[in-house]
């Protein structure tokens, strides 16, 4: 088998679904990094406080029985391997998300029925399907502070919620993090939108976030900077890491058919409680991070299915990183590798007696043989959209 020159850390088309702290690189003592300034001279910090409190309440109860949730999967899994034999009475691809959309020619006029085909534990994440549309017309991100209405970021910190598509092809350069509000959805299907070249997505104590069809790569480094959250306030930004997505304290999060590479650190990068999030047919590559998949916390971490070609450097080629974790404490922690594709000397350190028994059935949903990888991970990323044709 010849090995690409430029590595994949990971496809995912079956589904790396994140219920407890720490998938994709965590760190258990992050801290949030913004100190909120007062526009609202009196109210700012107690509202800022009982937003936090509230969202810190939904994430506690965001998944209340797993065992239900894994069998909604393989029901999911299993009808639309069914469909799939049907041939040509069907358009069926097997994967379940993509075929309650993809079938309809009038995907574009139907695009917030995407909200209701999310699988696994982000399947509650409506986005903004209950709010308007708001068109992005301009590419310009001039002033964190006060964008400009029009823009990516004028959409995003608005309360109320929205469904956020975009007028026309567009490169979009961050100067600070894009600071998500809840009940939103990004959807760049039918265009070609990349955020590139600076700062890229931060959804931090927010809930209900829908990502899908974006480029995100070559994020940098930002911060020590004003950047806007909401209508009604701002606050000072510490340094960012310069993660693709950085998801921190929130819950009913999906990140579906997106394409991100060559960030200055992790690609999708989930902290401080976060969950009820499901990652789904995204495409992740060429990045010098090689560990794709990490926590802390005890994490329980079913890797299936994916593919991972590891770089050049001899000291990047563990798949798996315990944060700031002994030995003696994660050898119990379940980390299952089932059916990947391990490439260049790519390896991933399983520990733990097994799954537990919610997990040891979500490892039934159907890893295949990794010589099967590259199929099933063909539709991976962003999709080629056209108006008028199935997706």
């Amino acid at each position: 088998m010849e090995i690409p020159k430029k590595w994949v850390s990971l496809c995912s088309f079956l589904f790396l679904m994140m219920l407890l702290v720490g998938i994709f690189k965590t760190a258990s003592t992050s801290k949030p990094r913004t100190i909120e300034v007062e526009e609202l001279q009196t109210s700012n910090n107690s509202s800022m406080a009982a937003r936090v409190k509230e969202i810190e309440i939904l994430n506690e109860n965001a998944v209340q029985d797993p065992e239900e949730v894994v069998a909604m999967v393989e029901m999911s899994m299993r009808n639309s391997t069914e469909r799939r034999k049907l041939g040509y009475f069907s358009c069926g691809t097997g994967n379940p998300i993509d075929d309650c959309w993809r079938c309809d020619p009038n995907w574009r006029r139907n695009r917030k029925r995407l909200a209701d085909c999310g699988i696994g534990f982000g399947r509650n994440a409506i986005g903004g399907r209950d709010g308007r549309y708001y068109v992005v017309t301009d590419p310009r991100d001039d002033d964190p502070v006060n964008p400009r209405p029009g823009t990516l970021r004028h959409a995003v910190i608005q309360d109320a919620p929205l469904w956020i598509v975009f007028q026309r092809d567009m490169v979009i350069q961050l100067k600070q993090e894009l600071i998500m509000n809840s009940f939103k959805t990004i959807d760049a299907r039918g265009v070609n939108v990349h955020i590139a070249n600076g700062a890229c997505l931060t959804i931090q104590f927010v809930t209900n976030i829908i990502v899908h069809g974006l480029h995100i790569h070559d994020c940098k480094p930002t911060g020590n900077a004003l950047v806007r959250s909401s209508p009604s306030h701002y606050g000072w930004r510490t340094m960012a890491d310069g993660d693709a997505i950085s998801i921190f304290g929130s819950s009913h999060i999906w990140v579906d058919h997106n394409s991100l590479s060559n960030c200055a650190d992790g690609l999708v990068d989930a902290v401080m409680g976060s969950t009820a999030i499901t990652i789904s047919n995204n495409y992740f590559t060429h990045h010098n991070e090689m560990y794709a998949i990490g926590g802390s916390a005890n994490p329980t971490i079913n890797s299936q299915g994916n593919r991972y070609l590891a770089p050049a450097n001899p000291f990047a080629k563990e798949v798996t990183k315990r944060v700031d974790t002994d030995s003696r404490q994660w050898h119990g922690w379940n980390w299952r590798s089932e059916g990947d594709l391990l490439l260049n000397g790519a390896y991933f350190i399983q520990s733990g007696a097994g799954a537990a028994a919610s997990y040891a059935r979500a490892s039934s949903l159907g890893a295949k043989p990794s010589a099967m990888v590259g199929t099933l991970t063909a539709g991976a990323g962003v999709l080629n959209c056209r108006r008028g044709r199935q997706c």
